[in-house]
């Protein structure tokens, strides 16, 4: 969770609906996708771009034993430290199944009224 106070760019609550952490300006969970706050901007829900999406898919042979997977999230600052590591999801799979794992990373410009669009404190890093 951050340290940040209300209000500053990487602020995190908890989504009252899924109970997973998320950016206190998140007008959608990302996880849940159930709408937040309906006071918000239409279009602050709509600034997102994404940064990064990747996907993959994984089949496992008609013949062979059952495979176990792990799904495990890694986020490194620019300096290669661990921010964070989670397992999302584990598994099995056995002869002729198939998974497929997507990833995407969305990033939102913070609007802090006192300085401007893309204002961002420094040393608050996620």
């Amino acid at each position: 969770m951050s340290n940040g106070r209300p209000g500053e760019a990487g602020a995190t609550r908890v989504c009252p609906h899924c109970k997973t952490t998320i950016l206190q300006s998140a007008v959608i969970c990302p996880s849940c996708r159930h709408y937040l706050r309906f006071d918000a901007p239409a279009s602050t829900a709509g600034d997102a771009t994404t940064a990064l999406q990747v996907e993959g898919t994984i089949r496992h042979p008609a013949e062979g034993g059952a495979w176990e997977y792990s799904v495990v999230l890694v986020v490194r600052d620019d300096e290669g430290q661990e921010i964070n590591r989670q397992v999302v999801g584990v598994g099995a799979m056995f002869g002729g199944d198939e998974r497929t794992f997507s990833l995407s990373v969305e990033v939102v410009p913070t609007h802090d009224k006192r300085r401007g669009p893309r204002a961002v404190k420094r040393g608050i890093r996620h």
